[in-house]
């Protein structure tokens, strides 16, 4: 007697194998059995689901997702479960929730993020027992953000980490390994981690290798010098032993489009010479990050309220627009670059600039790309989302297809009814892998597709019962058909659901059907030690 059975199933089973038409039976929240014998499709079971031919795959790893600074406030996850996610990898680009003893510390990281916070978490624990008890609708994995970490230990100073300094963030790190975190992330243009030496990324990998995380790291450069921080990256592994998850593998720029191929062949040879190296993409040639991070690096020493105070000086504020504007060209493009969301205004409301390019902004307000920008983060204390259009798809194309890629959103937990014009990523990652680049232009198959969002994300993120269809694993699964599964969000009207998701389960329980989100919420923090 099962809780539930999945016949006349398409199923994709993780692994890249090829696909067979089966029964999936789950009892106590886990698979029982999977099987081509027909006779598990008589079996008896307390609710029978006839597949009718649609795939039935493991749910999807989001292994790079921000949903840590969002699911509290839209724990439902509706945008992952249309897509058929039932996990999100959080902390990621060096941003975590935890450890926090200032939350105004954590906002002058640049407001990093429009986030949800309804105290201060001093370690895995408090943030943990605190999502749980909002019943997330998918499951979280966590990852401690060494930007979050820095801010925590140093401030938001740019200078290097003394040797007790680094001893203390080493500490918090195998403290996060105790609670259950799985990883540790760095974002190299984020203040305060952008601040971060070589060495001081290398002793913190190390530790974070010698607890068994992994180290994920939003690189240093993502432009013309993007050789030279995969290069920097690699070090973690090569003198760290450290795992390494390259965050988002891209190039900004025109000048800098194929650098990603020259990246990929890095990759291979480290794996060759036997260090993990591994790396993620989401399917978009357009970024999303903070504007501040656009800023020549001088101007986010001491945080937001230090450049609040530079924009105070005209001197400086002039300093910091021709920072800003000497990129204009390589790797920015001022008619590439929208405003995604804003927090919230300290002087002029700049709400009405959501959609709007740098370039829009300044005709509008009469002034240079630049000063525009500075005018909108003056406004708003720093705390300015973007949309950055710069890449190039046959870069995205080819990273998407190397085997040691995951698919990844870089996306947050949203609802259709939520404010600004975020990314479509939050929305389709998922679905345009498997609609765009698997039935319409056979980038990838239905198996190698799957794979990239189910084991190959799980193996990274050390999810050993989890990304694969088989006896013992846990039962997140999702059922589509292949010939409908579509991605509907876009740039113009981002918050669409995507379609062709028929249901989804989360340990054995229903989380989506009939296209909707179902009242009760399955998901839980993932934070058993590893």
């Amino acid at each position: 007697m099962f809780d539930l059975l999945i016949t006349n199933a398409r199923i994709v089973d993780g692994t890249g194998a090829p696909a067979w038409k089966g029964t999936v039976a789950v009892s106590d929240g886990r698979v029982a059995a999977v099987d081509a014998d027909p006779r598990l499709a008589h079996a008896e079971a307390g609710e029978v689901v006839d597949a009718g031919g649609d795939v039935v795959a493991p749910g999807f790893i989001d292994v790079h997702s921000h949903a840590d600074f969002t699911i509290q406030g839209s724990p439902a996850a509706e945008s992952q479960l249309a897509q058929g996610v039932t996990t999100v990898v959080t902390g990621n680009c060096g941003a975590s929730t935890f450890p926090v003893r200032n939350l105004d510390l954590l906002r002058q990281a640049g407001a990093q993020f429009d986030a949800v916070f309804t105290g201060d978490w001093a370690d895995t624990h408090g943030y943990a027992s605190a999502t749980d008890a909002r019943r997330p609708g998918v499951n979280v994995v966590l990852q401690l953000g060494h930007t979050t970490l820095r801010a925590h230990v140093l401030g938001m100073t740019n200078r290097a980490a003394t040797d007790d300094e680094l001893a203390t963030m080493a500490d918090e790190i195998r403290r996060a390994a105790d609670q259950g975190v799985r990883g540790f992330s760095t974002g190299l243009v984020y203040a305060p981690g952008s601040f971060a030496s070589g060495y001081e990324l290398v002793v913190l990998a190390k530790a974070a290798a010698d607890a068994g995380l992994l180290y994920s790291t939003h690189m240093r450069n993502e432009s013309g010098d993007l050789l030279e921080a995969v290069d920097e990256a690699l070090l973690a592994a090569r003198v760290g032993g450290a795992s390494v998850e390259i965050s988002h593998l891209k190039a900004m720029g025109p000048a800098n489009h194929g650098l990603p191929l020259r990246s990929l062949e890095r990759i291979d040879a480290a794996n060759a010479a036997g260090f993990d190296v591994a790396a993620d993409v989401y399917p978009y040639t357009a970024s999303s990050t903070t504007l501040t991070s656009r800023l020549p690096a001088f101007a986010m020493d001491g945080g937001a309220p230090a450049l609040m105070a530079r924009l105070a000086d005209p001197a400086e504020r002039r300093r910091v627009a021709a920072g800003l504007a000497s990129r204009f060209g390589r790797d920015v493009d001022p008619g590439g670059v929208v405003i995604a969301a804003l927090g919230p205004a300290a002087g002029e409301d700049f709400t009405w600039s959501t959609g709007s390019s740098l370039v829009d902004l300044g005709e509008r307000l009469e002034c240079s790309p630049a000063e525009a920008a500075l005018r909108v983060l003056e406004a708003h204390r720093g705390a300015v989302a973007i949309v950055n259009h710069a890449m190039a798809e046959s870069d995205v194309t080819a990273v998407l297809r190397h085997p040691l890629v995951s698919v990844a959103s870089d996306g947050w937990t949203l609802g259709i009814n939520g404010s600004g014009r975020p990314h479509p990523r939050s929305f389709g990652t998922f679905a345009r892998v498997l609609g765009e680049y698997v039935r319409e232009r056979g980038v990838l198959t239905l198996e190698d597709a799957v794979r990239k969002m189910t084991s190959l994300p799980a193996s990274r993120i050390g999810l050993s019962a989890r990304g694969v269809i088989a006896p013992g694993n846990v039962a997140d699964l999702v059922r589509f058909d292949p010939q409908q599964i579509t991605d509907r969000a876009d740039f113009a009207e981002p918050k669409r659901l995507a379609t062709g998701v028929a249901d989804v389960w989360v340990a054995g329980s229903r989380a989506f059907g009939g296209g909707r989100v179902l009242p009760q919420r399955h998901g839980a923090v993932l934070h058993e030690p590893l």
